[in-house]
This record gives C-alpha cells, structure tokens and sequence, in this order.
C-alpha cells in the first residue's frame, strides 16, 4: 500500500470532516467536497455531484468540464448507481454499456450513491483520464468522505 495515499487520504479525511462540521448547508458542503477531491487526488478530470430531483439526477456542485445536466435512473454509470444504490468501480467507460459520455478524455470512473434513511439523495461522481484509475482503496476513502458529508449535512 502507497504511504502517500494513506496520508493523503487522512488529510482528505479530516478536512473534509472539518469543512462540514462548520456548515451544515448541503450544496455548500457538496460544493467544498467537490472541490476537495478533484485538487488533491491525482489523475482525475472530473469530480462532482448530481442531485436526486424531480425522478432525475440533475447536475450538482462540480469541478471539471462541463457535464451532462439530465440523467435518467438506470441510465449509465451515475443512474446505474443511483438505481443500484452501490457504489459503482469502472475500469474502462468505454465498456461500460450505455455510458454518458460527457468528456471524452474520461477513461475511468467511480460513482458512490448517497444514501440517507434508505432515501436517494443524489451521486458523487469522479473521472478519470487513466484506465483503470479506481482502487478498492479509494474507494473505502471516498465512500467515507460520502458518509463524513450526508452526516454533516442538513438535507
């Protein structure tokens, strides 16, 4: 295991954890996390977060490109993982069928749903331009920023 990602994954950790136990605003914290993980982990080109609205997942907080503002639950990796409820590891998104392509440089992807009291509240989606980019260690990490967030939330 990389000591670096240990320790930026604990740096990740407890500043996210501090950003959200100072505002308990929802967007506002989705926006700072959003922020968080795409400026501090490696290799990503997109980081952000579509919203459970009105039977869609509409784009949300982000850092990146610009996106897709409309998915369907069901519908590729984001509404594959909203209809699922798990978090969604791929390692290549052209394989992925029916995948979204908003950036074309995407190669990889993970998306972790956010889940309160059994409720959908949306997605945290993350790119990658690297195959294969996705770790089971990032995603204990990620799913723990996800937790960190809706606990610290007013939503």
């Amino acid at each position: 295991m990389n000591n670096n990602a240990i320790k930026n994954y604990t740096y990740l950790l407890n500043l996210a954890k501090n950003l959200t136990e100072v505002e308990d605003d929802f967007i506002a914290n989705c926006a700072n996390i959003s922020s968080l993980i795409f400026n501090n982990i490696e290799n990503l080109n997109w980081a952000g977060f579509y919203l459970w609205r009105n039977d869609k997942l509409i784009l949300g907080p982000f850092q990146g490109q610009t996106a897709t503002t409309k998915i369907d639950l069901g519908k590729g990796v984001c509404g594959s993982s909203a209809k699922d409820k798990i978090t969604y590891v791929v390692p290549n998104v052209h394989k992925f069928p029916g995948h979204i392509a908003c950036d074309l440089a995407s190669n990889s992807e993970i998306v972790i749903p956010l889940i309160k009291d059994d409720k959908l509240i949306g997605v945290l989606d993350i790119d990658s331009p690297r195959l294969n980019r996705f770790s089971k260690e990032d995603q204990i990490n990620l799913e723990k920023i996800v937790m960190i967030l809706l606990t610290n939330s007013d939503i």
